[in-house]
Order: structure tokens, then C-alpha cells, then sequence
């Protein structure tokens, strides 16, 4: 029951101290937003709180509220570790396996912390002491903030924690367009303004706030984007060569891989980057509709995530992986296994 893991979570927070909160790796707007409003929820109420992040993330969420005081473990990795150890509670935000915060999961492993997870992936792993795991939700932003409702402490939302949570949803519903949107995303969103959180402000920091460089790296992903017709999908890719060479910052391919659904009669889009250092190309699959792309990223990329969002990978080099890509679509669309 939901109630008594409010309960238990409403205990563990009195009685603790000492918090670390850990979002995955390459943290996007949700998983900062979650964070860093979680982080000043629990500073409010006096406690010690660390946020660490595997590594760093894209600088149009460096003006959120307290991102100044993030801890980057792949440049304060002792710190970090040292932090890690004595907490008494650690708090995992928007993912629900380990392996998912990369060069933290040992630490994390050999923690004897309380650990709460706060996700709305799906299949979530079970190394929690309490879950709160709830798919339907647009976003973990949106979970949180149900969670502090039901902590009876939404009453005391700070505008920079409204802000956080408000950029969080914003993000991960595509600015509310996305299926997961529901009466209940924009009740949440509504008080979030009430609390203090500008629209218009937040929409311009994301959105409006590109570099030359950014605006070039799409430049450059519209020209390689292919279309599959006959199985109703788009992709598109950059080479390592092509990220080099446009001088590539971390954030500057945010939103490319939904280039493709913006065209008519597509329902399924993918985005391939390569990265030759790391031996894979990563993947980013979107959908429309009944199209589950969790189901195709699980099944042939070692992925998942939800079921019109979902990211894998492939160790193969591009080349190879885009020809395994549509052939593996055209399969698909055939069987009708979505």
C-alpha cells in the first residue's frame, strides 16, 4: 500500500541525517528536476544532503536552482565515494537498476544506506527499501511531487523547487504533447505554478537558448535522415567524425530523435550516435501511438525504457548498425510485433 511506504518514507526522512541522492547517467531535465527539487526539499528540512551525479550534464539545466552544488563522481570521485559510504538514506531518481549510474553502481552496491527509488520506468530491480514505482506517471517529477502531496508537505513547495519539478515534466511530455500527459500532469502542473514556477521562463532557458553549434548539429542530422515508408519510420544518425568536427557539447543533440515523428504518417523514429571511444553506437527510439518501443529496444539493443520512449545500443560500428536497424524494422513491421 501506498500509505505505508509514505509512512516509512515519512520516518526515514525524520530520523535521518545524512542523504545522498543519486540521478542515472547523463541526467536529462527529469532527472535533474527530480533531484535537485528533492535536494532543497530535504535541505528545508535541515538535513545533510549530497547530490551526485555519474557525470556532467547539458548546461541549459546548469541555471536550475542549487546545480551549482551538484558533485560531478567522475571529477570528485573520492569525495563522492567517501559521501556515498556514510549515508544513511540514498535516494535514486528517475531509473530503477543500478547499472544505470555506470561508474557509481559498485559504490551503490557496497552501500549499507537505506535506499528509496522514485521511477517511472518500467521492470524496476528490487534493491530498494522502498519503492515508489509508478509507469503511468508522465515523469518522475510528477511522482515526486505526488509523493510530497502525500507527505502533506506540498503546502510548502519553494518556487525553485516548483521551477525544478515544472522543468522535469515539461521535458519528458515533449512540453505536454506526449501520451503519458494527463488531466492529472496538468492539475500537478497547475500548482506548481501557483507555487511559483514561470512557464514562460522555463520554456525560454530549454527551448530558446541554443548555440550556433546546436543549431548546426540538427542541421547536419536532417540532411542524414532516412525515412522507411513501408514500415512507417524515420532515422536519423551522426558519425563520431561529424559530433568532432561540429565541435559537439554535451546537450546539443537533445530532441533530434523526434525530428523524425514530426512528419506525416510516421509513427516510430529513431536517432544513432556514434561513439567510437566507447566501442557503440547509442541508440534513441520514440514512438507514436500503440507503437511500443520498449518492446523492439529490449528485444534488439539491450535497452528499454517506455513504451513510446526508450533508448539501447550496439557494438557494431554505425554502418553495421543502421543496415541491422532497417532490417530488423522491415522485419518487425512485417511480423506486426509491436
Amino acid at each position: 500500500m501506498k500509505n505505508d511506504r509514505i509512512q516509512q518514507l515519512k520516518q526515514l526522512i525524520t530520523e535521518a541525517k545524512e542523504f545522498v541522492i543519486i540521478p542515472h547517467e547523463n541526467p536529462d531535465g527529469d532527472a535533474m528536476g527530480s533531484t535537485l527539487a528533492l535536494f532543497e526539499f530535504l535541505q528545508n528540512k535541515g538535513k545533510s544532503v549530497n547530490l551526485i551525479t555519474p557525470n556532467d550534464y547539458p548546461g541549459f539545466l546548469k541555471n536550475l536552482p542549487h546545480s551549482e552544488e551538484t558533485i560531478n563522481f567522475e571529477k570528485s570521485e573520492e569525495k563522492a565515494k567517501k559521501l556515498i559510504q556514510n549515508a544513511e538514506v540514498i535516494f535514486t531518481l528517475d531509473f530503477n537498476q543500478l547499472s544505470r549510474t555506470k561508474q557509481i553502481q559498485q559504490s551503490l552496491e557496497q552501500s549499507t544506506a537505506d535506499f528509496v527509488m522514485i521511477d517511472h520506468h518500467q521492470e524496476p530491480t528490487d534493491y530498494a527499501k522502498i519503492t515508489f514505482s509508478e509507469t503511468t506517471a508522465s515523469s518522475t517529477c510528477e511522482l515526486l511531487y505526488s509523493i510530497i502531496d502525500d507527505l502533506g508537505e506540498s503546502k510548502n513547495l519553494t518556487p525553485e523547487m516548483a521551477k525544478c519539478l515544472y522543468l522535469g515534466i515539461m521535458t519528458d511530455t515533449g512540453s505536454f504533447k506526449f501520451a503519458s500527459t494527463t488531466s492529472a500532469t496538468h492539475r500537478t502542473v497547475a500548482h506548481l505554478i501557483d507555487a511559483g514556477a514561470r512557464p514562460e521562463e522555463i520554456h525560454q532557458q530549454i527551448f530558446d537558448n541554443n548555440s550556433l553549434n546546436k543549431l548546426k548539429i540538427q542541421a547536419k542530422a536532417l540532411k542524414n535522415l532516412e525515412v522507411i515508408e513501408e514500415a512507417r519510420t524515420a532515422f536519423t544518425f551522426l558519425s563520431d567524425e561529424e559530433m568532432n568536427s561540429l565541435q559537439t557539447e554535451k546537450g546539443d543533440t537533445e530532441g533530434i530523435v523526434n525530428m523524425g515523428l514530426s512528419i506525416k504518417g510516421i509513427r516510430f523514429a529513431a536517432f544513432f550516435k556514434e561513439r567510437k571511444q566507447e566501442g557503440l553506437v547509442k541508440i534513441s527510439l520514440r514512438s507514436k501511438g500503440e507503437f511500443d518501443v520498449n518492446k523492439v529496444a529490449r528485444k534488439y539493443f539491450e535497452g528499454g525504457g517506455h513504451k513510446n520512449a526508450a533508448g539501447g545500443k550496439s557494438e557494431k560500428n554505425l554502418e553495421e548498425t543502421l543496415d541491422d536497424f532497417r532490417n530488423k524494422v522491415i522485419a518487425h513491421y512485417k511480423n506486426q510485433l509491436q
